[in-house]
């Protein structure tokens, strides 16, 4: 199973993006959706310097924008990009960069978005110094507590022992003059506390432009940030990137439900390299492959053909798929083969060794036929019920 990893903002260095105009296509791509963003992202990509590239308004959609130009050069149709692969997952970010390749948004409405994501965000950035430090290494605990007691954000757990600080400057410095036993501090590259409350201004601008956006469901499993969960529901995957923009990236958790789905290969698109890294450490024996130049496009094709499989989920329009959103052991309501189903109704749930979650309907409809028994040990995204999409009566 095959899993392309999608990065986030911080990953990006300039001039990383000059070899692939060199690939048929790609310049044509890039400068269309410069269009679109309303900023020169061939000059970003090639000539900008390390503080342009930086700015939250800028790096954003320069990261999007290469993530999904280079899946048009590792596969041979837009249609096909995540057709081939077992999930998709992205990081902070990187997860529009997903959900593109997933089919649940355009590239225009994906550029739109990032935009406004990268200017709301440069915003809220704006209202108070603040910024981010990764801290590597020491005990989950005492980091955790060091943490706590500057006042600080776990904005990103990223696993493989890397967890990211996030604050005012005036609490990172804390930080640095009281840090974690035996935990390395490294100050990250961008403008803000991203993914604490203080970017709460862009989620209510972003909420305003979501409503007014139109999905599709995902073409394969996409893994939210959020919890690690698969989710299947186009407007579910576009509610959860408002969200993620003030609340900390589960990467971790993505690992998590890689692991649980048996992912023998991840490839990290352009700009790539971090998330290779993440997994290396916390899924070994995972092979990965991070895609930096074309020159590395004829590995990335030899691990699809080696790695890859269709994911099982259709965009049939005459039936609907509810999927498991995580591993586990799956259990029914009482709704046998012809009955009706309303919009966001329970119809399963899953129980892990831990806890139990309910799997929601997110279409009303009636029930075609269950694809598991009750009691069955189900996989993140596994379908359990076909429904026919029809309106059902309030």
């Amino acid at each position: 199973m095959l899993v392309i990893a999608c990065p986030g903002q911080g990953s990006q260095t300039p001039g990383f993006l000059r070899p692939w105009l060199e690939v048929p296509g790609f310049e044509d791509r890039l400068r269309w959706l410069s269009a679109v963003a309303g900023i020169d992202l061939v000059a970003h990509g090639t000539e900008s310097d390390a503080d342009t590239i930086r700015d939250t308004a800028v790096a954003q959609p320069l990261i999007v924008a290469s993530g999904m130009v280079s899946l048009l050069a590792l596969f041979p149709h837009p249609a096909e990009a995540f057709r081939q692969v077992a999930a998709g997952a992205g990081h902070s970010v990187g997860e529009i960069t997903a959900a593109a390749g997933a089919g649940v948004l355009s590239a225009e409405q994906a550029m739109v978005f990032v935009r406004e994501r990268g200017k709301a965000m440069a915003a809220a950035s704006a209202v108070t110094p603040t910024g981010m430090t990764a801290v590597l290494g020491g005990d989950p605990d005492d980091v955790a507590a060091a943490l706590q007691r500057h006042g600080l954000t776990p904005a990103n757990a990223n696993g493989a022992g890397q967890v990211v600080a996030a604050g005012t400057l005036e609490q990172l410095a804390a930080l640095k003059d009281d840090p974690p036993a035996k935990a390395r501090l490294i100050p990250l590259q961008v403008a803000g506390a991203f993914h604490t409350d203080h970017m709460r201004p862009a989620v209510d601008v972003l909420s305003g432009y979501a409503r007014a956006m139109t999905t599709h469901d995902p073409r394969t499993r996409l893994l939210s940030n959020a919890d690690g969960h698969v989710v299947h529901d186009g407007r579910e995957v576009l509610n959860r990137l408002v969200r993620q923009v003030s609340n900390p990236v589960r990467w971790d958790l993505c690992m998590d439900a890689m692991r649980d789905l048996g992912v023998t290969g991840v490839i990290e698109i352009p700009p790539a390299g971090a998330l290779t890294g993440l997994v290396k450490r916390a899924l070994p024996g995972v092979e990965t492959l991070a895609l930096k130049t074309p020159d590395d496009l004829d590995a990335a094709r030899d691990m699809v053909a080696r790695h890859g499989q269709e994911s099982g989920l259709s965009q049939n329009p005459t039936w609907r798929l509810v999927v498991a959103p995580i591993k586990g052991t799956v259990h029914f309501t009482a709704l046998d083969a012809g009955a009706s189903v309303d919009n966001g109704q329970t119809v399963a749930r899953v129980a892990t060794l831990r806890d139990e979650y309910d799997v929601v309907a997110p279409h009303g409809g009636r029930v075609v036929e269950w694809l598991v028994e009750d009691g069955d040990p189900v996989s993140p995204g596994q379908p359990i019920v076909r429904l026919h999409p029809q309106e059902v009566p309030a």
